[in-house]
């Protein structure tokens, strides 16, 4: 009986490999939208699928970013600027887009939502409402609007919308809106997967684990966190420890900076996958921290995973336990 188990086992996953290495062809008649190319997942998105033949459509926040991308890249990839927190800005990027398409059998074929932001990161009490729009607004309902403005060309197409949330959006571990912002991605992604999929639409989430990329320059977190520190009323630095930002700084030095993961293309990978594949998966972990601690933290007990991630904050001076 044991034995029979096994065989079926083997044959399923065998048969879900061969499932998953399926995939689309003619990607040279397919448009890609990427959003957040300036650097990080998106921009090597961007160059990799340009190499792989599909036509790029690759949205920057800034021109110098627009620019470097092109110089990497072939004719086939255009770029423009967006901010994703400017509702004209996303009306201007979607006519664009829908000018490039225009005309072609496929239509749009994938958005990406990769663009994204990680600060403020501070604790609650640090933080006034005004910290925590930029991310809400940058992470979630920018990349809600983008998507509207062009999910009338994915359905046409019967294609693929890709969102970028975080294995934060599972868990979280840090503090101010980005967690707040991903777990914001990660429902958005849900209804929309569930509502479009009768059109032939699929959707699919990527949750990344912790990477090295600009959103997590260790330097830059640690500079802002201290002009947040500096803002404080005294009270509140009272309740923390006059030494508490420093020993934020060296703990931060010796344990994030071990965690980064400088191997992008692990993201890339996914991102991609989710673009060929025949049967894109509904979430993809990426990174070894992602798939080893993170997801299984998620579904342990509350005070299990209270006390595993109590270990990597450090304790105010008044802290009660």
């Amino acid at each position: 009986m044991l034995g029979y188990l096994i065989l079926s086992l083997v044959l399923c996953f065998l048969y879900w490999r061969y499932r998953d290495g399926k995939q689309i062809t003619n990607v040279f008649d397919k448009y890609v939208y990427i959003t957040g190319c300036d650097s990080g997942f998106g921009n090597l998105l961007a160059q990799h699928l340009d190499q792989q033949g599909f036509h790029v459509l690759a949205a920057c926040f800034t021109e110098k970013g627009a620019e470097e991308l092109k110089s990497r890249t072939s004719s086939r990839l255009k770029t423009f600027q967006l901010d994703v927190t400017n509702s004209e800005s996303i009306g201007k990027a979607a006519e664009f887009v829908k000018s490039e398409v225009k005309g072609k059998v496929l239509s749009l074929w994938g958005l990406v939502n990769c663009a994204g932001i990680f600060q403020p990161t501070a604790l609650i009490d640090w933080l006034t409402i005004s910290d925590f729009k930029p991310a809400l607004n940058v992470n979630l309902i920018g990349l809600i609007e983008v998507t509207l403005s062009v999910l009338p060309l994915i359905k046409r197409a019967r294609g693929r919308i890709v969102n970028v949330a975080s294995i934060f959006g599972r868990v979280s571990p840090i503090s101010g809106p980005y967690c707040i912002s991903k777990f914001g991605v990660e429902a958005f992604n849900d209804i929309c997967r569930r509502d479009i999929k009768c059109f032939g639409v699929k959707v699919a989430c990527i949750e990344p684990g912790i990477f090295k990329t600009p959103l997590t320059d260790t330097d830059c977190l640690l500079k802002q966190m201290y002009k947040l520190w500096s803002r404080l009323p005294p009270e509140v630095r009272e309740d923390y420890g006059v030494d508490y930002m420093d020993k934020v700084s060296a703990k931060s030095q010796t344990k994030m900076l071990g965690q980064l993961n400088p191997d992008l293309m692990k993201v890339v990978w996914c991102l991609n996958h989710a673009l060929i594949s025949l049967h894109p998966r509904t979430r993809y972990s990426a990174g070894t921290d992602a798939k080893c601690f993170w997801i299984p933290l998620s579904y342990m007990p509350t005070a299990i995973s209270d006390f595993l991630i109590s270990l990597y904050k450090t304790k105010p001076a008044k802290a009660l336990f």
